[in-house]
């Protein structure tokens, strides 16, 4: 016990374990979607809205943790956060049935979780930051590749038994997945935590957000979130209908694929990023991303689509942790509210993403294809902004 106190190794390997609680809560239930349909009588809008509720509510967490989160403390607040996620998953197994709205019973328990969920965004990267590394960028890189690696693993563990056992057993298997958030708030309790050190007084939130160049930071987070999530969140129920295969296929071949080249993208980042300026490899990113839309979308070969699915994975994995890690750089002065603020944006892109892709394609008769097709907007309005960034020194 003594070493983990004094070790920050173990402090990297509990924020591991924090993004992989991450994964879990914003990737479980949309395996669930199609059942959600069938045993709730949902539509595919109002299933959308479910990840709209969970992103919300991570913003508004963010939004609140930019300003109390200091006060509060780092120590206190990542505990809570993977004790409201344990607490979350498990009233998924509970209020759908027990309320007369089972849509209302999956809105309060993804809000539950939710929290928890916003937090850990805010507070991970910076504990990370704060702990005596070198190479910033690498490591911030490899944390998140995490979050893709806890997605693997639920998606393929929740498909083994969801195989074996039955969809019908989702809720026991939403308590067993309960079980790692809960043991990581007992591991963040023994870990040494120090608070981000700016080398001077940190910017206050309204000087960050009368930086145009912050602004535009901003921008990119909502783009990274949106790319990611609008493909993500509705692979498995894409590649179900509309490339008519099995749900435990289009588990492996939708979410797992996307997840698995997410992860690679990180680690390469991790490996060689540092050689390449951030600003041109975050371009080459939202470039292939829209190209990957663009197969997945129009191809008229169901394997082609598969295909563009992966590649969009791979080509959004340096979106999220090279934006933190393009504002660390050009805004050194930032402190927690300018991780809480680029969280904030971020989960706004992540609940607007696949929110407008479903309610796109209930409106042209469950068409994930139209819907996803003007997904391709926010890739694109990064590369807009990454062009306007390219003329500026600092952000700040």
């Amino acid at each position: 016990m003594k070493q983990i106190r004094n070790s920050y190794r173990h402090t990297i390997y509990a924020s591991y374990i924090g993004y992989i609680t991450q994964a879990i809560i914003n990737g479980f239930v949309p395996l669930l979607f199609l059942t959600f349909q069938s045993e709730f009588g949902l539509s595919l809008d109002r299933i959308g809205l479910l990840v709209t509720v969970n992103f919300s509510t991570q913003l508004i967490v963010d939004l609140l943790a930019a300003k109390y989160i200091d006060r509060i403390g780092y120590r206190k607040a990542i505990v809570a956060a993977h004790l409201f996620c344990a607490a979350g998953l498990c009233l998924l197994a509970i209020l759908p049935s027990l309320l007369s709205s089972p849509f209302l019973g999956l809105c309060l328990s993804v809000i539950t979780y939710a929290i928890g969920g916003g937090l850990i965004e805010v507070l991970i990267s910076p504990i990370v930051e704060a702990c005596p590394t070198n190479d910033k960028s690498a490591a911030m890189s490899l944390l998140h590749s995490f979050y893709c690696w806890g997605c693997v693993a639920v998606i393929l563990l929740s498909t083994l038994l969801f195989y074996f056992v039955g969809t019908q057993y989702w809720k026991p298997i939403a308590c067993l997945w309960a079980i790692v958030p809960l043991a990581n708030s007992l591991y963040f309790t023994q870990v040494p935590i120090h608070t981000l050190d700016t080398g001077g007084e940190p910017l206050t939130l309204s000087a960050l957000l009368r930086s145009k160049g912050f602004l535009l930071l901003v921008l990119f987070m909502v783009c990274a979130g949106a790319s990611e999530q609008a493909m993500s969140q509705w692979a498995s129920a894409f590649a179900e209908s509309g490339l008519q295969v099995s749900k435990t296929l289009g588990d492996l071949t939708g979410p797992c694929f996307f997840a698995a080249l997410m992860g690679i993208s990180r680690i390469i980042h991790a490996k060689y990023g540092e050689k390449v300026s951030l600003e041109r490899y975050l371009f080459a990113s939202a470039l292939l991303c829209v190209i990957s839309y663009l197969i997945t979308c129009l191809s008229p070969i169901p394997l082609l689509s598969l295909l563009g699915c992966g590649i969009c994975g791979f080509s959004v994995g340096a979106m999220w942790p090279g934006v933190f890690s393009l504002a660390a750089k050009r805004c050194p002065h930032g402190g927690t509210g300018m991780f809480a603020l680029l969280a904030l944006a971020g989960d706004c892109g992540c609940g607007a993403g696949p929110s407008i892709v479903g309610f796109v394609s209930d409106a042209w008769n469950n068409n994930l294809k139209l819907g996803l097709l003007i997904g391709m907007a926010f890739p694109l309005l990064m590369l807009l902004g990454l062009w306007k960034l390219a003329a500026r020194k600092t952000i700040e």
